[in-house]
């Protein structure tokens, strides 16, 4: 049988089930990855488990996302992750050490190999042709005591890359014409395999830019070949030991292909305050900015750091322009250090921020009231900057420059000459910041501090369902509307009672109060409900004050998986136009709701106060049916270890 890149690496990976589009199949994984906003709730539950030791080939805990401490609680965490990372075999990348996905593909990543994380950037490892796939932190705590990793076996879409970049369009570029193209909700259900004679001419940290970004389509994940240029950013990160040629059979069958001319591209951005409002950069050329930061898993290479060097050399920032870069790595930034380019950035007034998600992720470096901001991000969510009325602008590096002299979004084919960046043969190597696990952990003692609570658990699903549809939202609903970021709620990761006080801030402030006032009740939404973030307090937060079903439209894959993790059903409506129907503070009831889920089967739901019923459907298989019935995988995990 021909294969294609991702089959194949499924293929030797299946446990269980048929890779046929639609069907659950259960996976083992070769590695791991947690970061520390999502990472000591992982840890934690991996504890509950009872497992002493991680099961995978390699577990890493990385330290990148909560490093602004302004109060202990962050402290506290990355000592409580180091302690048991000791304790149970991972390895522990300190804080400063960079972004989790960047430092994962310079030192971790394999060809061929299965890794998911606790964020939903994991498919950066892609580029180099991993099956890298974004989860919940419970899922990665079960992988890491060794259990399978449960998906729906995704639509495989080829995407066709022919031709060469012009000057000046760059990897943002490519993937933001897939955004304009497919939308947020274009990739629900797929794996995006590129391929194509244009691949060949793109380097490991531009492949990155692109994988990275295919989490903002909200597909499954997304991959490259393992080739010759795979092979030599390993050789310069002194891995080559660890390449291998990963490409498709010829002649084998993708569900549906996309052809990008890479020739025919131009400097695309996305406006406010989705990924995939695109447009050309020409198109709203002259446009003020106040900020431009440079920097996040999506574009902080080496390569995107010179370049952006390179520009800046000689020259100063806009006196209207506050810019800043945030490398994706020590070994970035002290590449730059060694070379000059760190020193061309000072000496052009560009502020130096630590290796570090920051801003990204609401960490830092927020925007004036109103203030246009300029970023080399993944996302532009309002309110992700820490400003609720900031208009974000994603783009590449090269946009980035331009505007950071310009004061105003320019297309940088004006600029003049493009630079040329050439990656080293050998990148500097010091994995000094990266503590190994020992031997043996039984004599460690886990360290944790006031702000970690116990881990809650959910009780089993009762016979009948009844409450109130506590709130109805439209489309697009991102993790970060139902579990804000930024540095005020970050640090409350692991203090569910804390944080859960935050749940729907950003579009009803009186949601969780009420939630706790009613016992519970349903939340009701329109399509791609949870996109975003795979932060799985998103569900675990809603779970702690009584949340028992989401309907909706639709939901994106991660944040149903996690529903589903935490005991709450996820269901759609049978009929999309009860959703005009269905109104907040309506009383729903489930009668025999445990009799009532079955596979493939539609749900009866009596809407009490308006004295009618409707259905509703789930795509659960038996297994998620038994999780949801035990009250989340935990339970599960607990009744079925006995």
């Amino acid at each position: 049988m021909k294969m294609n890149i991702a089959q194949k690496i499924i293929l030797k990976h299946l446990l269980s089930g048929e890779m046929k589009t639609g069907k659950e199949v259960a996976i083992s994984i070769d590695q791991t990855l947690t970061q520390d906003a999502t990472g000591t709730m992982a840890f934690l539950q991996f504890e509950a488990l009872g497992i002493p030791r991680v099961k995978t080939k390699l577990s890493i805990s990385y330290i990148d996302h909560n490093t602004l401490q302004t109060g202990f609680e962050n402290a506290d965490d990355h000592r409580f992750l180091q302690s048991a990372a000791t304790k149970y075999g991972a390895y522990f990348s300190r804080p400063g050490n960079g972004i989790c996905h960047q430092v994962h593909l310079e030192r971790f990543g394999v060809p061929g190999a299965t890794l998911i994380g606790s964020d939903s950037h994991t498919p950066t490892g892609g580029a180099l042709g991993m099956l890298a796939i974004g989860a919940g932190g419970l899922d990665v705590a079960v992988a890491m005591a060794g259990g399978p990793f449960y998906l729906t076996m995704p639509k495989i879409v080829l995407v066709n890359l022919t031709g060469k970049l012009k000057p000046w369009v760059v990897a943002k570029d490519i993937i933001l014409e897939l955004l304009r193209r497919l939308t947020v909700k274009g990739g629900v259900g797929k794996i995006f395999e590129f391929g194509g004679t244009g691949v060949a001419g793109l380097t490991v940290p531009e492949r990155a830019t692109i994988t990275n970004m295919g989490a903002e389509l909200g597909a499954t994940t997304s991959l490259f070949p393992s080739d010759a240029e795979t092979r030599r950013f390993l050789k310069s990160q002194d891995r080559e030991k660890s390449w291998r040629a990963l490409k498709s059979d010829p002649g084998c069958h993708y569900d549906s292909v996309i052809d990008i001319d890479l020739g025919a591209l131009e400097p695309m951005i996305a406006k406010p305050h989705q990924p995939d409002q695109v447009v050309t950069v020409r198109k709203i050329e002259g446009l003020k900015v106040d900020q431009v930061l440079v920097g996040s898993c999506t574009n902080s290479s080496y390569k995107d750091l010179m370049t952006l060097a390179a520009i800046l050399k000689g020259k100063k920032v806009h006196p209207l322009i506050s810019a800043g870069v945030a490398p994706g790595s020590r070994q970035v930034l002290e590449m730059l250090g060694r070379n000059g380019a760190l020193a061309d950035l000072i000496a052009a007034g560009v502020r130096i921020f630590e290796s570090a998600c920051g801003a990204c992720i609401g960490m830092g470096q927020a925007p004036a009231s109103g203030a246009v901001t300029l970023r080399t991000f993944n996302r532009n969510f309002q309110g992700r900057s820490g400003t609720a009325d900031a208009q974000i602008y994603l783009a590449s590096p090269e946009v980035a420059a331009a505007a950071i002299l310009t004061g105003q979004i320019t297309d940088p084919r004006k600029l003049g000459k493009a630079p040329k960046i050439a990656l080293p043969k050998k990148m500097v190597i010091d994995d000094g910041m990266i503590i190994p696990p020992t031997r043996s952990g039984q004599k460690i003692q886990i360290v944790r501090g006031a702000n970690i609570k116990p881990l809650p658990l959910a009780s089993k699903m009762p016979t009948d369902l009844k409450g109130q549809i506590l709130l109805k939202v439209s489309d697009n609903i991102t993790t970060d509307h139902i579990m804000p970021a930024g540095a005020k709620i970050l640090p409350l990761r692991s203090n569910l009672p804390a944080i859960s006080q935050y749940v729907f801030a950003p579009i009803d402030p009186t949601f969780a109060e009420r939630a706790k006032n009613a016992g519970g009740g349903f939340i009701l939404s329109g399509e791609n409900y949870g996109q975003g973030s795979s932060r799985e307090h998103a569900a675990l937060a809603p779970m702690y004050l009584g949340i028992k079903a989401v309907v909706a439209k639709s939901f994106a894959r991660i944040h149903m998986a996690n529903l589903i993790n935490f005991g709450i059903l996820p269901l759609t409506l049978a009929n999309p136009q009860d959703y005009a129907r269905l109104k907040q503070n309506d009383e729903l009831e489930f009668s025999d709701i445990r009799g009532q889920l079955q596979p493939g089967a539609e749900i009866v739901v009596r809407n009490i106060t308006r004295k009618k019923n409707f259905a509703v459907r789930h795509a659960l298989t038996q297994r998620q049916i038994m999780v949801v019935l035990a009250g989340g995988t935990l339970n599960y995990f607990k009744y079925n270890k006995k």
